[in-house]
């Protein structure tokens, strides 16, 4: 009513009758998924507390771009992508370490390995 968010009324209608004209698949949660990774996010009312199931399937999800007579605006709905610098350099050292452990980890059990096959060698 505002027009700064869109409604889905009948879920299993709109998954049936307009998802396959617009997209490959007729799955709700798909839709749902994508809405998401462009920014958009489903809209709680205070009287549903976030936690009841609203009685009827209304659902509703808005975009700070996406408003009625703003078409301009809608150009900067973009798809989020994670990039390398979003990675914080705490969590590369971390990995980093890991990867040192387990290449130490490698040679001791190549070490261990390279013993067993000569005492094996001498067994025979």
């Amino acid at each position: 009513q505002s027009g700064n968010s869109f409604h889905v009324f009948d879920q299993g209608q709109f998954a049936k009758e307009v998802l396959p004209k617009y997209f490959k698949h007729n799955n709700m949660a798909s839709f749902v998924r994508q809405l998401n990774m462009y920014g958009f996010r489903k809209v709680v009312h205070i009287e549903q507390g976030g936690l009841v199931k609203p009685e009827k399937d209304d659902t509703e999800f808005q975009h700070p771009y996406f408003i009625r007579g703003q078409e301009h605006l809608l150009e900067n709905i973009k798809r989020k992508v994670t990039s390398v610098s979003s990675i914080k350099n705490e969590d590369i050292k971390v990995r980093q370490d890991n990867v040192t452990k387990l290449l130490t980890d490698i040679q001791v059990m190549k070490g261990k390995q390279e013993s067993m096959d000569s005492k094996l060698m001498a067994m025979k």
